[in-house]
């Protein structure tokens, strides 16, 4: 370790710094002002055991961001002279406020201490701090002071000389680790790393400056560094970004910065620091009393999303059968190009394939967009953040934190974002946990599966309660997952994390359109991208090799000698019916994935799944979606008529309600898509960790769903 080092004091005006700066250096003190301003600077020297220290006291400030002289002073001190140590004096009776320059020195990343001044005081207020978990939060050693009464001195040397050699050595002989990265929410990370990306092509500023800190400090419109930036590319996207932060949230990029900050500066007094008596509460304060209470928190929550589930029925109804009847006359109208009774294969491609296979994906569109203009409106006003942080308390149990909660909401829309969010887990077997049991909270790929099934098998007032329950159960193995993983072959500590609060705020109605509408396009261009593709496939896997010439005859043959008959119109029409539904069947039983579905029928039956269900879950492993429409085409509904029986019907005369109960906890449980497979391998740079999630899922889901369908068929239950 070097020995003379400097040592930077920041902090807050009125926090006690000069105070501290006094204590530390007595009369070895020389002031003068900074180069071009008349801002003070004062410089002292102290030696502490076999070390000598320059101590520079720089400006009270309350921010890093240059909108001052002081500021522009204190940060590019930093910046430029790079001190071996900058000790944070803080005012520990008013944290919160102090606490926000801490938060972007750690984000500066500079070697830092906290002095937690006036300790006396805070303690007088009744606060009650947890130093080690603040400590581990940020990064930095933490020591209580009393600046006027000089106490605490000797630690903080103690801790500057110590930060000065982790800081030397790149190990930290106290244990603190990592500082908490902070997280500015989906829409400004995407920005801040699209301007990152180009600080780094143009090489601004020569790499003098860590590009992501560069890129957020652009982003919030920091003057003195827009003007360092020559790069026209750079400056051009700050802007396209700022304005379409500023479009899509309602509010200034700046503003939502900060806003984040202060929430993870709430987060952290949430876990770790305590008042023994009452003080008084903002309108935030209040309703988190009551959000985030540990008897309510839970039970609200779950309230809330039972309540969305509710909705997204109650409301996506209607829209859905408009979308319904749409689909089925544009099959009318195409099937009519064909004279009645063809068999051309382009018409059945067409009705069958195309309009059969997307249109009964798109007629879900409603429900996709509700529950996610929902989840939008929940995030934006900052529920979603105090949902993580009730959820914490369950996470620490099952051996992980809060933080796995984000990816695991993530996962209600998307399992593919949702593990590529783990990468904000510094611990390894946290990652992994995460990534094995995301699949396990429902995305909104299943959704269509619930919205098929549950109209069909249930009534009305049972909708939103099923929709609801099936959530919950994949909440639950997530966590019952989570745990055994945690206790078998993923042991070892959980890292601590603070859970960021943002303060609450009305979200503005264009910022939840667009997120609702961009999550429900993506939905949409899978609809006619991926499983238009695999609905062709499929269609093909259920149409060849078809009947042989002398069944079709020996069909034809039976439908003319039922014309012949004797008998009622009404009772002929029926028999023909019976006629062309048993030459389907049987066609489709001899196709390429009927004879697949009926090599698995043994291994489903347990399940009480049929070879035209176990043929739908084939297709349903490439995309969840595909489900519903392959069961469309199993059915050939693209041949409906304004009489003929809808999907749900047909589902609904075949199957009992304890069937279809088991196909959405099997799909809910089971394999998740062939994208989340490759992302998990990629993730985890391991293709054992990607089979284990495939495999181990899949015989969860098989396993569950045998022992519900067979507990349901002994006691009589939806049979």
């Amino acid at each position: 370790m070097k020995s003379k080092i400097v040592v930077a004091l920041a902090g807050n005006p009125n926090s006690g710094k000069t105070t501290i700066f006094n204590n530390l250096t007595g009369a070895r003190q020389h002031v003068g002002n900074y180069p071009g301003v008349t801002v003070e600077r004062k410089e002292g020297f102290l030696r502490h055991g076999d070390t000598e220290l320059k101590i520079v006291d720089l400006p009270g400030t309350y921010s890093l961001t240059a909108y001052s002289a002081e500021e522009l002073v204190a940060r590019n001190f930093l910046l430029d002279e790079m001190p071996d140590v900058v000790v944070d004096i803080l005012d520990a009776s008013n944290l919160e406020r102090n606490l926000y320059l801490a938060v972007q020195l750690m984000e500066l990343g500079v070697p830092l201490v906290l002095a937690f001044n006036m300790s006396d005081m805070a303690r007088a207020r009744g606060y009650e701090f947890d130093i080690e978990k603040i400590s581990r939060y940020f990064g930095a050693r933490i020591v209580q002071t009393t600046g006027n009464k000089g106490g605490g001195m000797k630690e903080l040397l103690d801790a500057i000389v110590l930060t000065a050699g982790k800081s030397e050595s790149g190990v930290d002989n106290a244990g603190n680790g990592r500082p908490a990265a902070i997280s500015y929410g989906p829409e400004l990370e995407e920005e801040i790393a699209t301007i990152e990306a180009l600080i780094k092509m143009a090489n601004s500023l020569n790499g003098k400056y860590d590009a992501r800190w560069l890129a957020v400090k652009l982003l919030e419109n920091d003057r003195e560094l827009r003007k360092a930036v020559a790069s026209p590319e750079v400056h051009a996207q700050i802007e396209k970004s700022a304005a379409h932060v500023e479009k899509t949230l309602g509010e200034q990029p700046e503003t939502t910065i900060a806003g984040c900050r202060y929430g993870f500066i709430s987060g952290v007094c949430q876990e770790a620091a305590r008042s023994t008596i009452e003080i008084r509460h903002t309108m935030s304060d209040r309703v988190d009393a009551v959000v985030t209470n540990r008897v309510l928190g839970l039970p609200i929550f779950l309230g809330l999303m039972y309540l969305v589930f509710q909705l997204t029925f109650t409301l996506g109804d209607p829209p859905m059968g408009w979308l319904e009847a749409l689909f089925g006359w544009m099959g009318e109208q195409m099937a009519g190009w064909w004279p009645e009774g063809s068999e051309s294969l382009l018409k059945s491609l067409l009705v069958d394939g195309v309009i059969g296979g997307v249109g009964g994906v798109v007629v879900f569109l409603p429900n996709i967009l509700l529950l996610f203009l929902a989840i939008a409106i929940l995030e934006d006003t900052g529920y979603m953040a105090r949902a993580a942080f009730i959820m914490d308390r369950l996470m620490h149990k099952i051996g992980l934190h809060g933080k796995s909660f984000i990816p695991m909401l993530i996962g209600f829309g998307c399992s593919v974002p949702a593990i590529m969010a783990t990468r904000t887990l510094e611990n390894r077997r946290d990652r992994l946990t995460t990534m094995m049991v995301v699949p396990l909270m429902s995305c909104g790929a299943r959704l269509p599966i619930y919205a098929l099934i549950i109209p069909a098998f249930f009534p009305q007032a049972w909708h939103g309660p099923m929709l609801w329950i099936i959530y919950v159960i994949g909440v639950l193995l997530a966590v019952a997952s989570a745990k055994l993983l945690r206790l078998t072959v993923l042991k070892g500590e959980s890292v601590p994390f603070v859970m960021e609060l943002p303060p609450y705020r009305l979200p503005t109605l264009k910022g939840v359109l667009i997120h609702m509408w961009e999550r429900g396009w993506l939905y949409l261009k899978k609809a006619g991208t991926i499983i238009l593709g695999i609905s062709i496939l499929l269609w093909a896997m259920t149409t060849f090799p078809g009947l042989s010439a002398e069944e079709s005859s020996r069909y034809e043959k039976a439908r003319q000698a039922v014309a012949m008959e004797n008998i009622g119109e009404e009772e002929k029409a029926e028999k023909l019916a019976a006629l062309d539904n048993a030459e389907k069947e049987a066609a489709l039983r001899g196709s390429i994935a009927g004879n697949v579905g009926h090599a698995l029928e043994p291994l489903l039956k347990p399940m009480g799944f049929d070879w035209k269900i176990g043929t739908a879950l084939i297709g349903a492993f490439a995309a969840k979606e595909v489900f519903v429409a392959q069961m469309g085409i199993v059915y050939a509904m693209g041949e409906a008529d304004e009489e003929s029986e809808t999907l749900r019907d047909k589902l609904k005369g075949t199957y009992s309600p304890l069937v279809g109960f088991c196909i959405m906890l099997f799909c809910l449980v089971s394999a998740p898509c062939m994208a989340t497979i490759a992302v998990t391998r990629r993730e985890s740079n391991s293709w054992r960790w990607a089979l284990f999630q495939l495999g181990g899922l899949t015989l969860m889901a098989y396993v569950l769903t045998v022992i519900v369908f067979q507990t349901g068929r002994l006691l009589g239950i939806g049979i």
